[in-house]
């Protein structure tokens, strides 16, 4: 919006160009998502305690997350709204990739929000129930999918890169594209809504990831960058630095409430949304198998559910004593501050070694 602003006002003085210049629309991005956040918190989390909006905590669970009991949660919408409001100001909204980011988000923050009000609200512990869940989560990874490959304009926008390996790629056609596209959304939006258990615990892992992804879409949208980098050329992905920008911005804002002690919870109207933006924004830049790498954490947390679930249905036994995994290593004593640090320190280091794979071919 405020580049269509500067536009004009360029005829009035030359200096309103600067505007149109990525990188600082990406810093005034972080900045914006950042100050809304820290402005709209505070009067968003008191609001939310009136309503009563507050997480009911397992007893089966930690001792130590009993004194959590009641904490607001759905704060995710101070996320989403700081990260709408800051892309819709800094970003060019004449590029497609925006919409379907900014359309994925809402849609996944929807589904989150009515799963968060059926459990907190209206005292359904079922919430809504999974297979409706799923069945909107399916169509919005589908739609996507399909509008991406309709967008697509190179047969590398619909090829699957694999890191580390100089110049090759897989081609997919339309089904293989929509299919794996599906699989990276709809399993990215559950694997962080998994990890969203701990204060904290989810969405310094989802920044870091973010900012990873932030400059796989500056170099792919770059034709020389991408060309000496050896990674898919995809003209309208530069503009995804703004939304990435933003979501680190409104990420760290809400960590300022999200810290031990919380004091909001982001809920499923946080986490649905943010794993699904993390999904399509690497599906646009071609970095699936890279997110999964930068994102293990969040894969691992997911593994471990999968795992205790199969264990116990074919033997009865369980494989952790608790899952998601940090529930594991909190009862194994750790405090919940040293699961959660450690669990950043993880995510750090394998960010890094997804962002080596630039140059590592």
């Amino acid at each position: 919006m405020l580049t269509w602003l500067a536009e004009l006002l360029t005829h009035v003085y030359s200096g309103f160009q600067v505007v149109h210049y990525l990188t600082l629309r990406a810093i005034l991005s972080v900045l914006t998502a950042l100050l809304m956040a820290l402005l709209i918190g505070p009067g968003m989390i008191e609001k939310l305690r009136m309503m009563k909006i507050g997480q009911a905590v397992r007893h089966d669970g930690p001792q130590t997350h009993l004194v959590k009991s009641g904490t607001p949660t759905m704060g995710g919408a101070l996320i989403l709204v700081s990260i709408g409001v800051s892309t819709l100001l800094w970003a060019d909204l004449c590029n497609p990739y925006v919409w379907v980011c900014l359309a994925v988000m809402a849609l996944f923050g929807v589904v989150g929000w009515v799963d968060d009000y059926r459990k907190v609200v209206e005292k359904n512990p079922r919430g809504l129930p999974a297979r409706w869940k799923y069945l909107w989560q399916s169509m919005g990874g589908l739609a996507a999918a399909c509008v991406l490959f309709w967008l697509a304009r190179t047969p590398a926008e619909t090829s699957l890169l694999i890191p580390m390996v100089k110049q090759v790629s897989i081609p997919l056609g339309m089904l293989p594209f929509v299919i794996l596209t599906y699989l990276v959304i709809v399993g990215s939006s559950n694997a962080v809504n998994l990890t969203d258990g701990l204060d904290g615990l989810a969405i310094m892992p989802t920044v870091m990831v973010a900012a990873a992804l932030a400059v796989f879409a500056y170099l792919s949208g770059n034709v020389r960058f991408a060309e000496y980098l050896h990674i898919p050329y995809v003209a309208s992905a530069g503009e995804l630095v703004v939304i990435t920008a933003s979501m680190i911005g409104a990420g760290l804002g809400f960590l300022w409430f999200n810290a031990y002690p919380a004091q909001v919870f982001m809920g499923d109207v946080g986490a649905l949304a943010l794993g699904a933006l993390l999904g399509v924004i690497a599906v646009i830049v071609r970095q699936e198998i890279v997110l999964f790498i930068m994102g293990g954490v969040f894969v691992m947390e997911t593994v471990s559910v999968m795992l205790q679930v199969a264990s116990f249905k074919l033997t009865g036994r369980r494989i952790f004593r608790m899952a998601p995994i940090h529930h594991h290593f909190e009862l194994k004593g750790w405090p919940e501050t040293k699961v959660v640090v450690r669990f950043w320190i993880i995510s750090l280091v394998l960010v890094l070694i997804g962002l080596s794979t630039l140059k590592i071919r």
